[in-house]
């Protein structure tokens, strides 16, 4: 009963979450504009200040330090992965990648209002400098799917029926999804998206497993996170 009530979001909490989405992408601001300043080697490698190698561990330090200027807290962790990692769901990141130019960047950043509060969630694709066609051809398909959803997405609908609509055009495009294959590890691997409050992850549910009463009701916050990931292609 009390994970059912968490569903549903007050005017109150909506605006905490907001004030988070704001910390959110003044971190997310500041991770862009330090990267984009960076000096290049000529092998791409992206380097500090101080002319060493930018990593992935560097990247981390500074996102943990950005956050805890803003008061919030990372008690879920954060990714922010590059190249292969890049396409392995949920892998935080290697700290000892170097990062570079036209390797793709998955960062996915869900921080919470210090203290046990409610909490945002971020993700965004990047390639430095420049994206292989490959890659391009992969976010232009996800982005074409997120904007359908964003028109589509209805009160009183069950959440796992856009995770179908999901599933039908990546698989029209070619991909590997749960509709047709058993825990896929290419393609589109998970379920679109899920409640967030005081839990990163709360009710509804889109997977096909969830039950048909985790629907979109007003005063419900969801992610919407169609993705594609090809680890050995070192995309995502």
């Amino acid at each position: 009963i009390f994970l059912r009530a968490m569903e549903t979001k007050d005017e109150n909490e909506v605006e905490r979450i907001r004030k988070m989405g704001k910390v959110t992408t003044s971190v997310v601001g500041r991770v862009r504009d330090y990267l984009t300043s960076c000096d290049v080697r000529d092998d791409e490698v992206l380097l500090k200040e101080d002319g060493t190698p930018l990593t992935v561990g560097d990247v981390h330090s500074k996102i943990r330090l950005w956050v805890s200027e803003h008061g919030a807290e990372l008690p879920s962790g954060f990714i922010f992965a590059i190249g292969r990692d890049a396409g392995v769901p949920h892998s935080s990141g290697n700290p000892t990648d170097l990062m570079r130019l036209g390797q793709t960047i998955v960062f996915d950043f869900y921080p919470a209002e210090a203290g046990g509060g409610y909490y945002y969630d971020f993700t965004r694709t990047w390639s430095l400098g420049y994206a292989t066609p490959e890659a391009q051809a992969l976010y232009d398909q996800v982005k074409e799917i997120y904007d359908t959803l964003s028109e589509n997405f209805d009160l009183n609908v069950a959440f796992k029926d856009y995770q179908r609509m999901t599933c039908e055009f990546f698989e029209s495009k070619g991909h590997q999804t749960p509709l047709n294959t058993k825990a896929p590890i290419e393609g589109y691997v998970h379920s679109l998206g899920h409640g967030v409050g005081l839990n990163i992850h709360e009710r509804p549910f889109s997977g096909f497993t969830a039950s048909d009463d985790q629907r979109l009701a007003p005063g419900v916050i969801i992610t919407s996170e169609p993705g594609l990931y090809y680890p050995e292609k070192g995309m995502g």
